[in-house]
């Protein structure tokens, strides 16, 4: 059986992973959840993968995957005034979760044989150069049509560690979504002064923008607004071992 907040963390991990292709960082966890500090996530995550239903890469920067989930999505509260009984078939604690899971193989997040797509495939992010500069136009990578949804889209090898607590770790390709807006918080591709190509998660202060690293070793930048352009943002994340 799961705790309620075992439960509600197994079920944010699972959506993260289907919304965005990679797991959410350990700050988002502990913001989900409502929870003070990081230190009660990674019980919870300690806990779910004695369990079995959590596997943590214990090589690769939290990366999670989730290897299985409850029937029933929906969380299940018996009336507080009832008798409760935990392993009756009647009724379980209202604090935790009914063991009833069917087993999913690891890691998969992958569409269907019905269809994948070519993009167009970008040089690995190098200061100095703009977005369009780094495009090799005889590579191409090939994306499971399930991955991507409206609009254009261009595939970019990552440089570097800055992402890693994001999940996001050095010569990934990262599927991105073209455009020039993006809301805050999100991870983007962001140009600096018409020269630098960086990718990091995007917070708005004030008149300026704070371009975040997932790395504790590496510092924020904020620039004034005018200085920043939007290249697209990520929707997906592909990685090969």
């Amino acid at each position: 059986m799961l705790t309620r907040k075992q439960y509600e963390l197994l079920v944010y991990i699972d959506k993260h992973l289907k919304q965005t292709g990679f797991s959410p960082s350990f700050e988002e966890m502990k913001d989900a959840l409502n929870l003070k500090s990081k230190s009660g996530i990674h019980r919870l995550i300690s806990a779910l993968e004695e369990r079995g239903y959590l596997a943590r890469r214990h090589h690769r920067a939290r990366a999670l995957d989730v290897l299985r989930l409850p029937d029933n999505m929906q969380q299940r509260e018996a009336p507080v005034s009832a008798a409760v009984e935990p392993d009756g078939p009647q009724g379980f604690s209202p604090n935790v979760i009914r063991g009833d899971f069917t087993q999913r193989l690891a890691g998969v997040r992958t569409a269907n044989d019905a269809g994948a797509i070519q993009l167009p495939m970008y040089g690995r992010i190098a200061a100095g150069l703009p977005i369009e500069a780094l495009r090799d136009t005889s590579s191409h990578i090939e994306v499971p049509m399930a991955l991507l949804g409206p609009g254009e889209h261009y595939g970019l090898e990552v440089a570097g560690d800055s992402m890693v607590e994001a999940g996001i770790l050095d010569s990934d390709t990262v599927i991105i979504l073209k455009g020039d807006t993006a809301e805050n918080g999100q991870i983007v591709v962001a140009l600096i002064d018409d020269a630098e190509v960086t990718l990091k998660r995007l917070r708005r202060r004030g008149a300026s923008i704070a371009l975040e690293p997932c790395n504790v070793r590496h510092e924020t930048r904020i620039f004034p607004a005018d200085r920043v352009k939007v290249q697209g943002r990520i929707v997906a994340l592909m990685r090969k071992y």
